[in-house]
């Protein structure tokens, strides 16, 4: 491997050619200190990448090669963008020295049972989680724990957004776990680039769909296990997200019951919690008081967008965060576990404004 200053680390995606592998690459191509290597696909292999990424410029003379080890072998830095299942198989046959980051769910999940109940397969192993600002229940952040590894598991897009609206409150005891509710707005590229008939335009645009209903979300067990790391040793979601006519975004709203002991609490205790739990943050930000977070405003940036409120007559904390579900939700937040991972600074090649109008 290179020094970690290297301007030079080479990166090869594979899955260049589906929503979250072409974000990476948007984001990789204006990185300081990354150079872009080989880009692989499966059906669309000998495909130029603007054939299917047109507005990747700057890589559109790329031809993608077919998604080998073999391929792949020979970067300092290896972006996995497959479908689910898929990553395991090609990780393990990549040098121990090489970082790899899945961002698929193969290896997120810390409980065999829980990913075969979900996903329903041979669960391929537990690597390092890579939301750095999950907090743990002894006061450390995730971040302290990615600085020189070799293999992250990208977080859940919904699972991000739901994580940092409400583990504030989990982590300081402020909020009951055992009654959360948590209800998104999602956009379709959350989706995928596979053609569904259900996922047409004609089908989405003008309706909002829920799908998942029922604790059926395969991201239920890593919301759960997030927010036990955080501090408490059981943990009950209703989750039900909704797709809604927007190519991009999360707007999630979660609430918990005031815990035991606390229901004489006030709005600007629970806003303290909040404002001592992100100060300082790069990419996740309490808005101010009074102003709601939008998913409009963080459209192309790693930024995550959180609100709190207290509803004391039904006794709940209500959490808003938006974010960008390729971005944060996805290939920022590889870019960004990646800079932490390669002793970078963390927000390098990561933009906090969003695009507007």
């Amino acid at each position: 491997m290179p020094h970690t200053t290297s301007p030079h680390l080479r990166v090869a995606v594979a899955g260049a050619s589906g929503y979250a592998g072409g974000e990476f690459l948007r984001l990789a191509s204006h990185h300081p200190h990354l150079e872009i290597g080989a880009l692989t696909a499966h059906s669309n292999a000998g495909s130029r990448l603007g054939e299917l990424q047109p507005h990747l410029r700057s890589l559109a003379d790329r031809v993608l090669e077919p998604t080998t080890a073999g391929v792949l072998a020979g970067h300092d830095v290896v972006v996995l963008g497959l479908p689910h299942g898929a990553s395991g198989e090609i990780a393990a046959q990549l040098p121990d020295d090489v970082l790899v980051l899945d961002l698929g769910a193969d290896h997120r999940l810390v409980s065999a049972a829980d990913w075969t109940a979900f996903y329903g397969s041979p669960h391929a192993g537990t690597w390092p989680y890579g939301l750095p600002e999950l907090v743990h229940a002894d006061g450390s952040g995730q971040r302290d724990h990615l600085a020189g590894v070799r293999r992250i598991a990208v977080p859940g897009c919904n699972v991000t957004a739901v994580t940092l609206g409400i583990q504030p409150g989990i982590a300081a005891g402020l909020v009951s776990p055992l009654d959360l509710v948590a209800v998104l707005a999602n956009g379709y590229s959350g989706a995928g680039k596979a053609l569904k008939a259900h996922l047409l335009a004609a089908e989405g645009l003008g309706s909002a769909v829920p799908y998942a209903v029922g604790g059926t979300h395969r991201h239920i067990p890593e919301i759960t296990q997030n927010l036990r790391v955080a501090g408490v040793p059981e943990v009950s979601i209703s989750f039900t997200p909704t797709l809604v006519p927007m190519s991009r975004g999360i707007l999630a709203t979660v609430t918990a019951r005031l815990a035991p002991g606390h229901e004489g609490t006030s709005a600007a205790e629970v806003r303290s919690v909040w404002e001592q739990a992100y100060a300082g943050e790069p990419f996740v930000e309490l808005l101010p008081e009074g102003q709601w977070p939008t998913t409009a405003a963080t459209l192309g940036a790693n930024t995550a967008l959180v609100q709190v409120a207290l509803d004391a007559a039904a006794g709940r904390v209500v959490t808003v965060t938006a974010l960008d579900n390729l971005v944060k939700g996805t290939a920022g937040q590889a870019l960004q576990a990646m800079n932490l991972a390669l002793g970078l600074p963390e927000t390098a090649g990561l933009l906090t404004e969003g695009v507007a109008p």
